[in-house]
């Protein structure tokens, strides 16, 4: 296969030539395999260089760490919570572990299952990843309670969230992520149909971004407010390694982890359209137009939170969001990941809302209670948002290093080191 670095969607989508270059964090390279002579066919029939289809893309499943992650957003996701099996110990674990693993490596670079009587449904992976987490009673039910990481444990219960146990803590997560709806469909389903025998559906929360995804490592996707969500992303692998990756801190098994923190966020679109564009603005700290801040022109411009406005007033409010969210001077490790997907589903029977939307938010860093828990609970403290989202969902995963598909020098499957060494 030739291996890519990450492309624009809107490249792929519009047949645009592109040539390999640049360097790309592992485990996020994208992989494209072309016709027998080397050169893909254009719309016309015709040779058209080096063209590559959406469809055809692939992200690498094997590597350091578990894709999915560091990976640029695939414009749709499949979250799917499961709960163990009852009698489900550490041998049934690692039997679903196994299994799960081989089917996704094969599903991710387009290759049928084992098992698999529908081949013309992997042929398009458009880049598929299949992430993996454990929740705190995997480590119970395999009988390694004392190998359970501290921070593995439900967050505190926020002054205003309102959690609903329907969108709670699970046992297992599979995040599913393609840019094709059709072959997100069918991994989901081939995964909970071969993991039937050890463990059970317990919720699927689904989302989407544009048809893009986040487009490029320099654009970032928008929520269903219109603001970009994501600009203080880590973006270099030194970044990666200071926030998200977990090395030199733990047992070997731990090598090469990360901590997933799931809340779902309702937003109430009925009552923030009521606002004007200036206050939806200063209620976030930037521009709807470019994300930039307040005091800025682009989106990756350094905000200025002592500037003033002719009244003596702060141009970006102290109770903004981006200003509540921002990680302290002193705090510089309060920073982490940020991956979440829209949801827009029906209103609730009786609702008075004209719509049920908001945000599957996604958070990976080293140690939830260290980064995730401080920002927000600052937010939850005083955040002018807070008037028109409500978090209503809310659990945390481990999520296992990367794989190798001969076991060598990784894991072969998810876990592996956990399941059989510790």
């Amino acid at each position: 296969m030739t291996v890519m670095s990450p492309l624009s969607r809107r490249g792929f989508l519009t047949g645009l030539s592109v040539t390999a270059g640049g360097a790309a964090l592992a485990g996020c390279a994208r992989a494209a395999e072309p016709p027998p002579n080397g050169m893909a066919q254009g719309s016309d029939g015709g040779q058209a260089g080096v063209e590559t289809r959406l469809q055809d893309a692939i992200v690498a499943f094997d590597g350091e760490h578990q894709a999915g992650i560091a990976t640029p957003a695939q414009a749709n996701l499949n979250l799917i919570g499961f709960t163990l099996s009852d009698g489900v110990d550490r041998a049934g674990v690692t039997r679903l572990m196994r299994s799960w693993t081989e089917d996704s490596r094969r599903l991710c670079t387009g290759e049928v299952p084992l098992g698999s009587l529908e081949p013309e449904l992997v042929a398009a992976p458009a880049n598929l990843t299949v992430t993996c987490g454990f929740g705190p009673s995997v480590f119970d039910a395999a009988g390694l309670e004392g190998q359970r990481p501290d921070w593995l444990k439900p967050l505190p219960e926020y002054n205003l969230d309102q959690l609903d146990p329907k969108w709670g803590q699970t046992d297992l997560v599979l995040q599913v992520c393609s840019d094709d709806p059709l072959m997100l469909s069918h991994a989901t389903r081939h995964l909970v149909r071969s993991g039937a025998d050890y463990a059970r559906v317990q919720w699927m929360q689904q989302g989407f971004l544009n048809a893009d995804g986040a487009r490029a490592e320099s654009e970032t996707p928008r929520n269903l407010f219109g603001q970009v969500d994501g600009t203080v992303n880590p973006r270099e692998g030194e970044a990666f390694d200071e926030q998200v990756w977990i090395k030199d801190d733990g047992p070997a098994w731990m090598q090469g982890s990360t901590s997933m923190v799931l809340r779902r966020i309702n937003m109430n679109m009925d009552t923030w359209e009521m606002l004007d564009r200036k206050s939806r603005e200063e209620s976030m700290g930037r521009r709807l137009d470019n994300g930039a801040p307040l005091t800025g022109e682009k989106e990756f411009d350094t905000p200025d939170y002592e500037a003033t406005d002719k009244y003596g007033l702060p141009v970006i409010d102290r109770q903004s969001h981006m200003f509540r969210a921002k990680a302290p001077d002193d705090h510089p490790e309060q920073k982490f990941l940020r991956r979440p997907y829209n949801y827009d589903i029906a209103p609730e029977p009786g609702s008075e809302q004209l719509s049920n939307s908001g945000l599957v938010f996604l958070a990976f860093q080293k140690d939830p209670v260290r980064q995730y828990d401080p920002v927000q609970r600052r937010l939850d403290e005083a955040d002018r948002l807070n008037e028109w989202i409500t978090h209503i969902g809310s659990a945390v995963y481990w999520v296992p290093p990367g794989t190798s598909a001969d076991g060598r020098g990784r894991d072969a499957f998810w876990a592996q080191s956990l399941l059989e060494d510790a």
